[in-house]
């Protein structure tokens, strides 16, 4: 596949992105590309021969995004370029980096290996969750990664009950509940006590957080599954379902929060040599091989 119309994106006001961003622009200019950059990080870009846009007019025309920036910023640039379906690769600039592959000391080499066709082309499922009152949804988005039910405050406890395909599975007093994608597994999901799902996974994994009771463990269901969150009216304060960290909507006492699989999927280019133990061992730490 050839890559001629390429969206560039990126994390605003940081050095390293910066020199990252103009790097990759000066590759484009090379491979003779039309480049599309996000009006946010415009301003950062030497030099000319580029148009601006927002996220949604990339995704419109791009058959390429490349992010600049940390697992933060390829969530936010996916969620509105996988409804598109453009194929994303990432340049790793901020901390662990479990979805931006691309090294910034090594920009030159991977991106020439992905434009003479040397990649993994990988699709991710993503979530979409809808928030309901008396019967009359309220508020829907996306998630990559995950949908968290939790309280503005902190160290405050909620009760609510989980439905799969509309089987009661239990109920809970807790400070909320993870539900995440294998996608997500490596993220809060992860540091929550949740299990490592494998990309190619069709599941979902539900995480309670910290539980009043001992015998409340993480749960593994099929993505195909719909969860349904009950609030209960006992609860006195509104509570919130977070999208990936980034979106918020409000849910008030009696609720009903719905996830499913949203119909998009999110499409990511990985350099040739991609290989997402690798991944794992490198960003969590793993003993490398004995012998």
């Amino acid at each position: 596949m050839s890559f001629k119309t390429i969206g560039l994106i990126g994390k605003p006001a940081h050095e390293g992105a910066n020199t990252s961003l103009n790097a990759i622009l000066h590759f484009l200019k090379k491979k003779g590309c039309r480049t599309i950059v996000e009006k946010k990080v415009a301003g950062m870009l030497q030099g000319n021969g580029f148009e601006t846009a927002d996220l949604e007019s990339i995704g419109l025309q791009a058959d390429l995004a490349i992010v600049v920036g940390g697992d933060g910023n390829m969530l936010g640039a996916a969620r509105v370029l996988a409804k598109h379906d453009v194929a994303v690769v990432g340049v790793n600039r901020g901390n662990l980096g479990f979805l931006t592959d691309i090294h910034p000391e090594d920009i030159d080499r991977q991106l020439t290996c992905l434009f003479d066709g040397e990649f993994v082309r990988e699709q991710r499922f993503i979530l979409q969750v809808e928030v309901f009152r008396e019967g009359i949804k309220q508020s829907s988005n996306v998630a990559i990664n995950e949908v968290v039910l939790h309280h503005g405050k902190v160290a405050h406890m909620m009760e609510f009950e989980i439905y799969i395909d509309d089987n009661f599975v239990f109920s809970q007093r807790s400070d909320g509940l993870i539900v995440a994608t294998p996608t997500g597994s490596t993220a809060y999901s992860l540091s929550g006590g949740g299990p490592i799902l494998t990309p190619n996974l069709d599941a979902l994994t539900l995480v309670p957080m910290f539980p009043h009771t001992l015998s409340s463990r993480p749960i593994v269901v099929d993505a195909n599954s719909i969860v349904k969150m009950k609030v209960s009216c006992d609860n006195t304060d509104n509570l919130q379902v977070s999208c990936d960290s980034h979106i918020a909507l409000t849910v008030l006492p009696g609720d009903e929060i719905h996830i499913k699989k949203n119909q998009d999927r999110l499409s990511l280019i990985h350099p040739k040599d991609y290989n997402y133990f690798n991944v794992l061992r490198t960003k969590l730490g793993w003993g490398s091989k004995l012998y």
